[in-house]
């Protein structure tokens, strides 16, 4: 299990410059034009791992694989977007398919690259957004509890659907009270409910410390994770190999890269953590959500394995590194025995036993 972002924002704020950055391509067209991206373009990129890059020596492991992200570069929002302005619906509907958005706002000035309201004001921007998925959202309520289909549903999710439809109407965030509401609400297609980061695209200048409008868009939303990225920097960075990126970044003063970033961001917005198998034939990493029982965790390799679960061996990565084998591990008492109702953490090492 990997995770799926989207990345959303009004028109030329450098949607596609970043997508090409962060997946190393050129399929993204970059224009100075509203829509240049009406389909999205979508990348997958490996979540490199150093945990993963040990293990794989230490078990002369034939194969390395890592786990992935995937970027979707969806086209620009505008206002009116939920009516079906600028191919809006279309457009929203690319959102639905995505685990999380990354809310890219400009943050920059240049009188090179048009912006769309042709000020640059990066909360404006935000609010257009967050109010064309509330608008969407309320849409889909509404149109839930129409009198024919409310038939469909059952007391308990009529009673959701009021309160939700009540909140957005007063501008409110949804609130999810469980997994249950979660679930029922994501079935339906709500959008406002997507865990989200936003993204400041500042010119170089600026990445370190930020600035005015940056600190405008930390000053309206506190609650929300963000960070800054520089598109243009990050578009340089994809272009060269791993020394010179390591001379490039030292240069500029750049200790981690915008994917990095958005990798560290996606992985506690989402509560993903990161397991491993290691042996000959191959080292892997996993994606799992936090708080996965092993049987669950065992899935994530083949379906089979949660059913036919007979118990899990697990070693801390930083065990594995240490002695330098499973066996190594098991002859100091670091190889731990556990049963279906233990909880995988990142970094652990796993081997699954189960019926044949």
């Amino acid at each position: 299990m990997g995770f799926k972002c989207g990345i959303v924002g009004l028109p030329n704020v450098g949607k596609s410059t970043l997508f090409n950055a962060l997946t190393a391509s050129k399929n993204a067209e970059a224009a100075n034009f509203p829509f240049c991206t009406i389909d999205p373009n979508i990348g997958i990129v490996d979540v490199i791992d150093q945990r993963l890059d040990k293990l794989a020596k230490l078990s002369k492991s034939k194969k390395k694989i890592y786990t992935n992200i995937t970027f979707v570069d969806i086209a620009g929002l505008v206002k009116g977007a939920s009516k079906g302005e600028g191919l809006g619906n279309k457009f929203l509907s690319h959102i639905r398919e995505v685990d999380a958005i990354i809310h890219l706002v400009r943050c920059f000035d240049s009188d090179k690259i048009t912006h769309v309201n042709s000020k640059i004001n990066p909360t404006d921007d935000l609010e257009t957004i967050k109010t064309e998925i509330i608008l969407s959202d309320l849409d889909i309520i509404q149109k839930k509890l129409e009198k024919n289909k409310k038939k469909l549903l059952g007391q308990k999710e009529i009673k959701i659907l009021d309160e939700k439809l009540k909140d957005l109407s007063e501008g409110k965030e949804i609130k999810i009270s469980n997994f249950e509401e979660e679930k029922f609400l994501s079935s339906i297609g709500l959008l406002s409910i997507k865990p989200k980061i936003v993204v400041c695209n500042v010119d170089e200048e600026n990445l370190d410390k930020g600035n005015d409008y940056t600190d405008q868009v930390k000053k309206k939303y506190p609650n929300e994770k963000i960070i800054n990225i520089c598109a243009d920097i990050e578009d340089q960075l994809s272009g060269l190999d791993k020394s010179e990126k390591e001379i490039f970044m030292q240069d500029i003063g750049l200790n981690k890269t915008g994917l990095n970033k958005l990798i560290k961001e996606g992985y506690d917005l989402l509560m993903l953590d990161t397991f491993f198998t290691s042996g000959p034939e191959e080292s892997r990493a996993w994606t799992v959500k936090k708080n996965t029982p092993a049987p669950k965790a065992a899935s994530v390799i083949h379906t089979d394995f949660e059913k036919n679960f007979i118990r899990a061996e697990a070693i801390t990565c930083e065990d594995f590194i240490k002695y330098g084998s499973a066996e190594k591990c098991k002859e100091n008492g670091k190889l731990r025995i556990e049963g279906k109702d233990y909880i995988v953490k990142d970094g652990d090492v796993l081997y699954f036993r189960v019926n044949p």
